[in-house]
């Protein structure tokens, strides 16, 4: 279950730049809101093929910070799966600091298998001569030159002022520090009209009731991995409900072998931190 350590990235706001990127102009207006989230996670649907019978679990979220001081997240996914060989308990915890520039990014990801430490990858990510510098530290020392890439809370950013500006399709870049840290990831991003009407999981978001949203689905792809056919599948793709303040709602999570979706059912809007001299 390495893969389900990127639901963060797009999923909670979580959950590029090169000359083909520049730094999109949300860098100053938008903001995203500190806020502590939960997830109940459930099976939908599982193939053969994955040999699942059954899932289920919590997702607990905490996004903390501002463009002044930085982006830091705090983020636990326990699932408890069942299969014929035997059921499994896996947890996920990963800690990330952003800076408000978009500029550094620090990680480290530990997953647990049964209440035992199973791998941790952690290190630090920095933009630097149109490329991403990974400075490796677990499982071991390493640095790696990476093409440009977003990191998870600009992807957020950008995504919302693209779609403010009437966006609904694009392409683009992230590196969010997930499984073993060494690659870029390509997103596709398909993003719906503004909607008001409340439904799904939309009573434990009532403090935003009165806020729009956005049905938003995200491709992921890995362009160094293709099938026999020579055309690159999807690593996983995801759907949700996104506020503009980055707030997600009613999960999709489809991995191919199997699904799983993730209803909200606690929101906490935390206090916001005023940028000094504000």
């Amino acid at each position: 279950m390495m893969t389900t350590g990127r639901i963060s990235t797009i999923a909670l706001a979580t959950i590029c730049l090169s000359s083909a990127f520049s730094l999109p102009s949300f860098a100053m207006p938008q903001t995203l809101a500190p806020h502590r989230a939960v997830y109940d996670v459930a099976l939908k649907d599982a193939s053969d093929r994955s040999g699942i019978s059954g899932m289920n679990g919590r997702i607990v979220y905490e996004f903390l910070g501002s463009v002044c001081d930085g982006y830091t997240t705090n983020f636990r996914f326990v699932t408890r799966i069942r299969s014929a060989s035997g059921n499994r308990l896996t947890d996920q915890q990963t800690t990330t600091y952003e800076d408000g520039a978009g500029e550094k990014f620090r990680f480290v990801n530990k997953s647990f298998v049964d209440e035992k430490l199973d791998r941790e990858v952690s290190g630090m990510a920095r933009r630097e001569d149109d490329q991403i510098i990974v400075d490796l530290r677990e499982p071991e020392k390493a640095e790696l030159a990476l093409e440009p890439a977003l990191f998870p809370s600009a992807h957020m950013l950008d995504l919302i002022e693209r779609a403010r500006s009437g966006e609904t399709f694009y392409e683009t870049k992230i590196f969010d520090g997930s499984e073993d840290a060494d690659r870029v990831l390509t997103t596709t991003v398909v993003i719906g009209q503004e909607k008001m009407e409340q439904d799904g999981d939309a009573k434990a978001a009532e403090v935003l009731k009165d806020d729009p949203y956005r049905n938003v689905s995200i491709s992921y792809f890995d362009e160094s991995a293709e099938d026999h056919t020579g055309e690159s599948l999807p690593n996983y793709q995801i759907a949700f409900k996104l506020y503009e303040n980055g707030v997600t709602r009613d999960l999709l999570m489809d991995y191919g072998d199997f699904s799983l979706t993730a209803h909200l059912t606690q929101l906490d809007l935390l206090p916001r931190q005023s940028c000094e001299g504000e």
